[in-house]
């Protein structure tokens, strides 16, 4: 027997710019596409999955300590605030599931100071440099954990 799974895709600051910020970097696929793609996969495996997005750190953080006990995984690209946010790592450490971060562009191959991330250490995963596909990949390892259980 299988369990359902309950996901919440998480988006921080400048997301909701994907198509038109740097597209020689993020691609032109939008933060829409990526949650309808996401979504698909979701019902393909007979999973749910809400989404959020926020340029506000606190607004994340919220959403999170609400998410313990209604979702099972967030899937996160905190983008800028994955190297600054005590306060999210923080949040995420107290969430009840589990947790992949995730990335569009590959964080090691650009400045130094995108090389730190206070997440990796508290998320079951991290998935980056693969644009979209960074999500898909996260959402395809969460459906094939249903297959194990």
């Amino acid at each position: 027997m299988t369990k359902s799974k309950h996901i919440l895709v998480l988006n921080g600051p400048n997301i909701n710019m994907l198509g038109t910020r740097e597209p020689d970097i993020y691609g032109h696929v939008t933060m829409a596409d990526i949650v309808a793609g996401c979504a698909e996969r979701c019902a393909k495996a007979g999973m749910s999955m809400d989404s959020f997005h926020s340029n506000c750190e606190g607004e994340l953080i919220t959403t999170i300590q609400q998410a313990s006990g209604t979702y099972d995984w967030i899937v996160i690209n905190a983008a800028g605030l994955t190297h600054t946010s005590v306060a999210l790592r923080d949040a995420l450490a107290l969430f009840t599931g589990d947790v992949i971060e995730v990335h569009i562009s590959n964080i090691h191959a650009r400045e130094s100071f995108r090389h730190v991330s206070l997440i990796s250490a508290i998320a079951k995963g991290v998935v980056a440099g693969f644009g979209a596909q960074s999500y898909y990949m996260a959402i395809n390892f969460i459906a094939d954990t249903l297959t194990e259980s």
